[in-house]
């Protein structure tokens, strides 16, 4: 549902806003208890049977976007319960990063196949002849379903010769390559956190709005308020985001407006990231391990941890993009915040891991950082631009899509290696990153270069993302055409990627 505007968008953007408002308004963090009123206004609900659910709801959403967890509808709770201990400058994530707000799930059917009115009655009852189980009878005219004997097979779709019979599936079960998203006992949503690797697909495919990510707007405000030199560190992602008027010069200028010291793009930590994975793979691959996984995608790295534990030797040792640029950051300017902002939800659960927590201080995905734009009132059509970002080559900036990675990798060893053939083989999606690691652990991609994105069609399909898959891929490529280098070999960074691991 990314890049077509909708009231979960407009939810998400107001909570984004107001709470990034308070936060800029001095941190006075009990008028959260007002925000539902103010995301919510008036005495009808505009969605829901209720006003009084509707503001519970965006109550509950304020909570997650300040890093909180969701409150026991059983007993009585502020609303402000243990912001004291979140909204703090210092405040990690604690998981789960993913929730499900119980009382926002509209319990969708799962896996069923209905008949619809379609149905002509026709004579040839081609649906009814192929079911194996007897499921489908013909009542008042019409073809049912008897759920009690269907076992899901499709065969009655297939034949229907007027696609009278649709597959219903949950959408947040459809997204989730893991298979981590179940039924409580009322058929509400609930997800398996041991499964669960945070890419945030559920979230962007819930049509009730009702699956939340934990963000830090308010933390990442209160740093800036009470005078850290807060570095935002920007995914080549980020490109057309904010709208047309968002050239990378005006984004500079509306960043310094919300506070941060300065901003640099994460495409020089992806060249630096390609020149070290060349070399990794150049030196394992075949001498050490049979084909080697890339390292960008943190929720590619978690799937194969957790379902293929036996592979996870092959994941490349070089360090994320992100990775990279916070520690040249820190490097350069010491007692810096860093802020990553990116299009993922799963570098959220990245950057608390206990060897990065020292890196990266702060995750925003894009949506979030357009709150902080609302909230201050920036105006990309007529704020005056700035210097430019423009420091990684086109292949850094490549990462933001699927198969740029790779991409990028493959092209600087044959620049190195003329002679030297890499093969490459990449999937997109959880779903289909476990059959390629399926295939991997049976050997198929011997001497092979694997990668992996958790999003369809790479980092610009994000669960944090604003524009559509298309749209952001084409406006990415036309940034990567403005670089003014091609390779990471070109890159004023190219030898600080080794000091930096």
């Amino acid at each position: 549902m990314r890049g077509i505007p909708s009231l979960i968008t407009d939810i998400r953007k107001k909570v984004f806003t107001e709470v990034a408002r308070m936060a800029y308004g001095g941190g006075d963090y009990t008028k959260a208890e007002d925000l539902p009123y103010i995301i919510v206004p008036g005495d009808q609900p505009l969605h829901r049977e209720s006003i009084f659910l509707e503001r519970a709801i965006a109550g509950e959403r304020v909570r997650l976007a300040m890093g909180l967890g969701i409150r026991p509808v059983q007993t009585r709770t502020l609303m402000t319960e243990g912001m004291d201990h979140a909204a703090i400058a210092e405040q990690y994530y604690e998981p789960p990063l993913v929730n499900i707000i119980p009382y926002a799930c509209h319990a969708c059917p799962t896996n069923q196949y209905r008949v619809t009115e379609n149905c002509q009655n026709c004579l040839a009852a081609s649906c009814q002849k192929v079911c194996p189980k007897g499921a489908i009878s013909f009542v008042n005219g019409k073809s049912q379903i008897d759920q009690s004997k269907c076992i899901k097979c499709g065969k009655c779709q297939k034949a229907c010769p007027y696609n009278a019979i649709i597959h219903m599936e949950r959408p947040c079960m459809a997204a989730c390559g893991m298979d981590a998203i179940g039924s409580d006992e009322q058929g509400r949503a609930v997800i398996n956190q041991d499964r669960c690797v945070s890419c945030g697909q559920c979230l962007v495919s819930c049509p009730f709005g009702a699956i939340v990510d934990k963000g830090q707007i308010f933390q990442v405000i209160q740093s800036i308020l009470k005078g850290d030199k807060v570095i935002a560190i920007v995914a080549p992602a980020f490109i057309g985001q904010f709208g047309k008027h968002s050239t990378p010069e005006k984004f500079v200028t509306a960043m310094k407006m919300l506070g941060f010291d300065r901003t640099v793009e994460v495409a020089i930590g992806a060249d630096m990231c390609t020149i070290e994975e060349a070399k990794d793979f150049l030196e394992k691959v075949p001498a050490e391990q049979s084909y080697m996984a890339t390292s960008c995608c943190p929720a590619w790295h978690a799937m194969i941890y957790k379902l293929f534990p036996s592979e996870a030797k092959n994941i490349s040792m070089t360090l994320t993009p992100m990775v990279f640029t916070a520690r040249l950051m820190k490097k350069e300017f010491p007692g810096c915040k860093v802020v990553f902002v990116g299009p993922c939800a799963a570098k959220k659960l990245e950057a608390i891991r206990e060897t990065i927590r020292s890196d990266v201080d702060f995750v925003l995905t894009f949506e979030e950082l357009q709150g902080m734009f609302e909230a201050k009132g920036v105006d990309f059509e007529t704020i005056a631009p700035s210097e430019t970002m423009n420091v990684g080559s086109a292949a850094g900036r490549g990462f933001a899509v699927s198969g740029g990675v790779a991409g990028a990798v493959t092209e600087l060893v044959h620049k190195q290696n003329p002679d030297l053939e890499v093969k490459t083989a990449r999937a997109e999606g959880l779903r289909e990153c476990r059959k390629l690691m399926a295939l991997a652990k049976s050997g198929k991609y011997k001497g092979y270069l694997l990668e992996g994105m958790a999003c369809p069609g790479g980092c610009v399909a994000g669960a944090g993302t604003i524009l559509s898959v298309e749209q952001a891929t084409k406006i990415v490529g036309k940034y990567q055409q403005e670089a003014t280098t091609a390779s990471p070999l070109e890159s004023p960074y190219r030898d600080r990627g080794e000091s930096l691991d």
